[in-house]
Protein backbone atom coordinates (compact mmCIF):
# COMPACT_ATOMS: atom_id res chain seq x y z
CA UNK A 1 0.00 0.00 0.00
CA UNK A 2 1.15 3.34 -0.60
CA UNK A 3 3.50 4.69 2.10
CA UNK A 4 1.40 8.21 2.45
CA UNK A 5 -2.13 5.84 3.36
CA UNK A 6 0.70 4.35 5.53
CA UNK A 7 1.80 7.21 7.23
CA UNK A 8 -1.64 8.54 7.94
CA UNK A 9 -2.65 5.32 9.49
CA UNK A 10 -0.12 5.07 11.52
CA UNK A 11 0.67 8.43 13.15
CA UNK A 12 1.50 8.38 16.24
CA UNK A 13 -0.09 11.99 16.93
CA UNK A 14 -3.40 10.35 15.91
CA UNK A 15 -5.00 8.44 19.15
CA UNK A 16 -7.17 5.77 17.71
CA UNK A 17 -9.71 4.06 19.52
CA UNK A 18 -9.91 0.44 19.72
CA UNK A 19 -13.06 0.04 16.46
CA UNK A 20 -10.50 2.79 14.74
CA UNK A 21 -7.59 0.63 15.57
CA UNK A 22 -9.56 -2.27 13.82
CA UNK A 23 -10.75 -0.05 10.68
CA UNK A 24 -6.85 1.03 10.11
CA UNK A 25 -5.58 -2.62 10.21
CA UNK A 26 -8.09 -4.07 7.85
CA UNK A 27 -7.41 -1.17 5.92
CA UNK A 28 -3.78 -2.36 5.59
CA UNK A 29 -4.10 -5.75 4.75
CA UNK A 30 -7.37 -4.93 2.49
CA UNK A 31 -7.01 -1.61 0.91
CA UNK A 32 -7.98 -2.77 -2.18
CA UNK A 33 -11.35 -3.97 -1.41
CA UNK A 34 -11.79 -1.10 1.38
CA UNK A 35 -11.14 1.73 -1.03
CA UNK A 36 -14.45 0.27 -2.63
CA UNK A 37 -16.89 0.05 -0.08
CA UNK A 38 -19.27 1.82 1.54
CA UNK A 39 -18.79 3.45 5.30
CA UNK A 40 -21.34 0.88 6.23
CA UNK A 41 -20.09 -1.82 4.39
CA UNK A 42 -16.17 -1.17 6.07
CA UNK A 43 -17.97 -0.79 9.43
CA UNK A 44 -19.78 -4.00 9.43
CA UNK A 45 -16.97 -5.74 7.75
CA UNK A 46 -14.56 -4.70 10.80
CA UNK A 47 -17.33 -4.94 13.30
CA UNK A 48 -18.22 -1.53 14.16
CA UNK A 49 -20.40 1.09 13.57
CA UNK A 50 -20.45 3.41 10.77
CA UNK A 51 -20.33 6.44 12.81
CA UNK A 52 -17.14 4.77 13.97
CA UNK A 53 -16.05 4.05 10.16
CA UNK A 54 -16.87 8.30 9.57
CA UNK A 55 -14.77 9.40 12.76
CA UNK A 56 -11.72 7.34 11.62
CA UNK A 57 -11.75 9.47 8.60
CA UNK A 58 -12.27 12.53 10.31
CA UNK A 59 -9.61 11.63 12.18
CA UNK A 60 -7.28 11.18 9.98
CA UNK A 61 -7.74 14.81 8.72
CA UNK A 62 -10.07 14.11 5.95
CA UNK A 63 -13.81 16.54 5.60
CA UNK A 64 -15.36 12.96 5.62
CA UNK A 65 -15.47 9.22 4.58
CA UNK A 66 -16.28 10.08 0.98
CA UNK A 67 -13.04 11.83 1.09
CA UNK A 68 -10.66 9.92 2.66
CA UNK A 69 -12.40 6.72 0.06
CA UNK A 70 -11.48 9.71 -2.70
CA UNK A 71 -8.25 10.17 -1.36
CA UNK A 72 -7.77 5.90 -0.87
CA UNK A 73 -8.69 5.46 -4.59
CA UNK A 74 -6.41 7.79 -6.08
CA UNK A 75 -3.41 6.53 -4.27
CA UNK A 76 -4.11 2.56 -4.82
CA UNK A 77 -4.95 3.15 -8.81
CA UNK A 78 -0.99 2.04 -9.94
CA UNK A 79 -1.11 -0.79 -7.31
CA UNK A 80 -3.88 -2.53 -7.75
CA UNK A 81 -2.75 -5.83 -10.19
CA UNK A 82 -5.14 -7.52 -12.91
CA UNK A 83 -5.62 -10.57 -9.65
CA UNK A 84 -7.22 -8.09 -7.24
CA UNK A 85 -9.46 -6.52 -9.70
CA UNK A 86 -10.82 -10.31 -10.49
CA UNK A 87 -11.43 -10.32 -6.99
CA UNK A 88 -13.29 -7.01 -6.38
CA UNK A 89 -15.34 -7.03 -9.57
CA UNK A 90 -18.22 -8.78 -8.13
CA UNK A 91 -18.40 -6.98 -5.39
CA UNK A 92 -18.67 -3.75 -7.46
CA UNK A 93 -21.44 -5.14 -10.05
CA UNK A 94 -23.20 -7.36 -8.24
CA UNK A 95 -24.90 -10.06 -10.28
CA UNK A 96 -25.82 -7.64 -12.60
CA UNK A 97 -22.77 -7.72 -15.42
CA UNK A 98 -24.08 -5.89 -18.74
CA UNK A 99 -26.86 -3.09 -16.40
CA UNK A 100 -23.83 -2.65 -14.10
CA UNK A 101 -21.33 -2.15 -16.50
CA UNK A 102 -23.58 0.10 -18.57
CA UNK A 103 -24.84 2.29 -15.33
CA UNK A 104 -20.78 2.28 -14.27
CA UNK A 105 -19.76 3.73 -17.72
CA UNK A 106 -23.01 5.97 -18.37
CA UNK A 107 -21.44 7.73 -14.78
CA UNK A 108 -17.97 7.95 -16.09
CA UNK A 109 -19.00 9.94 -19.43
CA UNK A 110 -21.00 12.32 -16.73
CA UNK A 111 -18.43 12.76 -14.40
CA UNK A 112 -16.32 13.86 -17.02
CA UNK A 113 -18.23 16.27 -18.94
CA UNK A 114 -18.61 17.76 -15.71
CA UNK A 115 -15.21 18.14 -14.64
CA UNK A 116 -13.49 18.88 -18.09
CA UNK A 117 -11.79 22.02 -18.33
CA UNK A 118 -12.79 23.15 -21.54
CA UNK A 119 -10.24 25.94 -21.92
CA UNK A 120 -7.62 22.68 -22.11
CA UNK A 121 -9.58 21.65 -24.53
CA UNK A 122 -10.14 24.25 -26.48
CA UNK A 123 -6.16 25.06 -26.05
CA UNK A 124 -5.61 21.78 -27.28
CA UNK A 125 -7.58 21.90 -30.70
CA UNK A 126 -6.03 24.93 -31.43
CA UNK A 127 -2.56 23.22 -31.08
CA UNK A 128 -2.79 20.66 -32.80
CA UNK A 129 -4.82 22.71 -35.47
CA UNK A 130 -1.38 24.74 -35.76
CA UNK A 131 1.39 21.87 -35.26
CA UNK A 132 3.71 21.51 -37.74
CA UNK A 133 3.85 17.45 -37.01
CA UNK A 134 1.64 15.61 -34.67
CA UNK A 135 2.40 12.56 -32.37
CA UNK A 136 0.56 10.35 -31.01
CA UNK A 137 1.20 7.42 -28.44
CA UNK A 138 -0.63 5.15 -25.84
CA UNK A 139 0.38 1.65 -24.65
CA UNK A 140 -1.46 -1.42 -23.91
CA UNK A 141 -5.14 -1.16 -23.85
CA UNK A 142 -4.75 3.10 -24.48
CA UNK A 143 -3.37 2.16 -27.72
CA UNK A 144 -6.87 1.31 -29.18
CA UNK A 145 -7.59 5.44 -28.11
CA UNK A 146 -4.06 6.72 -29.89
CA UNK A 147 -4.85 4.59 -33.11
CA UNK A 148 -8.73 6.00 -33.15
CA UNK A 149 -7.16 9.28 -32.94
CA UNK A 150 -4.33 8.62 -35.78
CA UNK A 151 -6.99 6.78 -38.03
CA UNK A 152 -9.05 10.56 -38.38
CA UNK A 153 -5.87 12.79 -37.80
CA UNK A 154 -3.81 11.16 -40.76
CA UNK A 155 -7.42 12.25 -43.08
CA UNK A 156 -6.91 15.74 -41.72
CA UNK A 157 -3.32 16.59 -41.48
CA UNK A 158 -0.17 15.78 -43.96
CA UNK A 159 2.20 14.69 -41.11
CA UNK A 160 0.85 12.27 -38.46
CA UNK A 161 2.60 10.01 -36.33
CA UNK A 162 1.51 6.97 -34.33
CA UNK A 163 4.68 6.10 -32.39
CA UNK A 164 5.42 2.41 -32.66
CA UNK A 165 5.45 1.70 -28.76
CA UNK A 166 6.78 -2.15 -28.80
CA UNK A 167 10.37 -1.09 -26.74
CA UNK A 168 11.19 2.14 -25.17
CA UNK A 169 14.43 2.54 -27.81
CA UNK A 170 12.03 2.88 -30.39
CA UNK A 171 9.68 5.59 -29.22
CA UNK A 172 12.51 7.49 -28.86
CA UNK A 173 13.80 6.66 -32.16
CA UNK A 174 10.72 7.56 -33.52
CA UNK A 175 9.88 11.17 -31.87
CA UNK A 176 13.72 12.15 -31.86
CA UNK A 177 13.38 15.29 -33.88
CA UNK A 178 10.05 16.60 -32.19
CA UNK A 179 10.01 20.08 -31.67
CA UNK A 180 8.92 23.42 -30.53
CA UNK A 181 6.53 23.48 -33.45
CA UNK A 182 5.02 19.68 -32.98
CA UNK A 183 2.37 18.20 -30.32
CA UNK A 184 2.69 15.09 -28.76
CA UNK A 185 -0.36 13.42 -27.64
CA UNK A 186 0.12 11.31 -24.38
CA UNK A 187 -2.69 8.67 -23.37
CA UNK A 188 -2.53 6.61 -20.50
CA UNK A 189 -4.50 5.22 -17.68
CA UNK A 190 -3.99 3.51 -14.72
CA UNK A 191 -1.24 1.61 -14.53
CA UNK A 192 0.62 4.29 -16.33
CA UNK A 193 2.66 3.27 -18.88
CA UNK A 194 6.42 4.57 -18.21
CA UNK A 195 7.32 4.57 -21.77
CA UNK A 196 4.06 6.91 -22.73
CA UNK A 197 5.72 9.33 -19.39
CA UNK A 198 8.88 8.87 -20.57
CA UNK A 199 8.06 10.40 -24.35
CA UNK A 200 5.93 13.35 -22.78
CA UNK A 201 8.68 13.96 -20.25
CA UNK A 202 11.40 13.99 -23.61
CA UNK A 203 8.43 16.12 -25.76
CA UNK A 204 8.35 18.69 -22.97
CA UNK A 205 11.72 19.32 -22.60
CA UNK A 206 12.28 19.77 -26.62
CA UNK A 207 9.42 21.84 -26.24
CA UNK A 208 6.95 20.48 -28.04
CA UNK A 209 3.69 21.10 -26.96
CA UNK A 210 2.11 18.11 -24.84
CA UNK A 211 -1.62 17.34 -24.76
CA UNK A 212 -2.60 14.65 -21.63
CA UNK A 213 -5.26 12.25 -21.82
CA UNK A 214 -5.49 10.47 -18.85
CA UNK A 215 -7.70 10.03 -15.48
CA UNK A 216 -6.77 12.24 -13.09
CA UNK A 217 -4.64 15.77 -12.03
CA UNK A 218 -2.53 13.82 -10.01
CA UNK A 219 -1.54 11.13 -13.53
CA UNK A 220 2.56 11.30 -13.91
CA UNK A 221 1.30 12.74 -17.21
CA UNK A 222 0.15 15.95 -15.54
CA UNK A 223 3.51 17.75 -14.87
CA UNK A 224 4.40 17.30 -18.49
CA UNK A 225 1.34 18.52 -19.58
CA UNK A 226 0.64 21.78 -21.52
CA UNK A 227 -3.21 20.81 -21.98
CA UNK A 228 -4.39 18.54 -19.41
CA UNK A 229 -7.60 16.00 -20.99
CA UNK A 230 -9.09 14.47 -17.91
CA UNK A 231 -11.37 11.66 -18.69
CA UNK A 232 -12.66 9.42 -16.00
CA UNK A 233 -11.42 6.07 -16.35
CA UNK A 234 -12.38 4.04 -12.81
CA UNK A 235 -13.24 0.53 -13.84
CA UNK A 236 -16.18 -1.33 -12.72
CA UNK A 237 -14.39 -4.38 -13.56
CA UNK A 238 -11.23 -5.84 -14.26
CA UNK A 239 -11.15 -4.59 -17.96
CA UNK A 240 -10.55 -0.86 -18.16
CA UNK A 241 -13.27 1.27 -18.74
CA UNK A 242 -12.49 3.46 -22.06
CA UNK A 243 -16.02 4.72 -22.56
CA UNK A 244 -15.19 8.31 -21.22
CA UNK A 245 -11.83 8.70 -22.67
CA UNK A 246 -13.00 7.14 -26.42
CA UNK A 247 -15.97 10.21 -26.06
CA UNK A 248 -13.06 12.86 -25.14
CA UNK A 249 -11.04 11.85 -28.04
CA UNK A 250 -13.95 11.42 -30.26
CA UNK A 251 -14.60 15.28 -28.79
CA UNK A 252 -11.52 16.20 -29.45
CA UNK A 253 -11.33 14.49 -33.34
CA UNK A 254 -14.40 16.58 -34.14
CA UNK A 255 -13.72 20.08 -32.98
CA UNK A 256 -10.46 20.09 -35.20
CA UNK A 257 -12.30 18.25 -38.04
CA UNK A 258 -14.61 21.50 -37.43
CA UNK A 259 -11.73 24.00 -36.71
CA UNK A 260 -10.58 22.50 -40.60
CA UNK A 261 -13.82 22.13 -42.01
CA UNK A 262 -13.18 23.61 -45.43
CA UNK A 263 -10.34 21.11 -45.76
CA UNK A 264 -11.78 18.13 -44.66
CA UNK A 265 -15.05 19.02 -46.43
CA UNK A 266 -12.85 18.23 -49.86
CA UNK A 267 -10.70 15.33 -48.50
CA UNK A 268 -14.08 13.52 -47.81
CA UNK A 269 -15.59 14.46 -50.84
CA UNK A 270 -12.40 13.41 -52.70
CA UNK A 271 -12.25 9.84 -50.54
CA UNK A 272 -15.95 9.63 -51.76
CA UNK A 273 -14.92 9.29 -55.03
CA UNK A 274 -12.11 6.99 -54.80
CA UNK A 275 -14.45 4.68 -52.22
CA UNK A 276 -16.89 4.36 -54.46
CA UNK A 277 -15.06 3.84 -57.27
CA UNK A 278 -12.49 1.47 -56.20
CA UNK A 279 -15.52 -0.65 -54.10
CA UNK A 280 -13.76 -0.12 -50.14
CA UNK A 281 -17.37 -0.47 -48.93
CA UNK A 282 -20.47 -2.67 -49.68
CA UNK A 283 -23.31 -1.11 -50.98
CA UNK A 284 -26.40 -0.75 -48.95
CA UNK A 285 -28.53 -4.23 -48.91
CA UNK A 286 -31.73 -5.52 -47.06
CA UNK A 287 -31.34 -8.69 -45.00
CA UNK A 288 -32.69 -11.12 -46.83
CA UNK A 289 -29.28 -9.75 -49.43
CA UNK A 290 -26.61 -10.45 -45.92
CA UNK A 291 -27.97 -14.00 -45.70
Amino acid sequence: MSSDIKRLLYNEDVKFSKGQKRIAEYIEKNYDKAAFMTAAKLGASVGVSESTVVRFATSLGYSGYPDFQKALSELIKTELTSVQKVEITSEKIGGDVLGGIFSHDIEMIRRTIEGIDKKAFDAAVEKIYKARKIYIIGVRSAYSLANFIHFYFRLFFSDVCLVDTTSTEEVFETIMDIGKDDVLIAISFPRYSSRTVKAAKFAHFENASVIAITDSVFSPLAKYADSLLVANSTAASFVDSLVAPMSLCNALISAVGLRKKNEVSKTFEKLEKIWDEYGVYEKGGTRDDAE
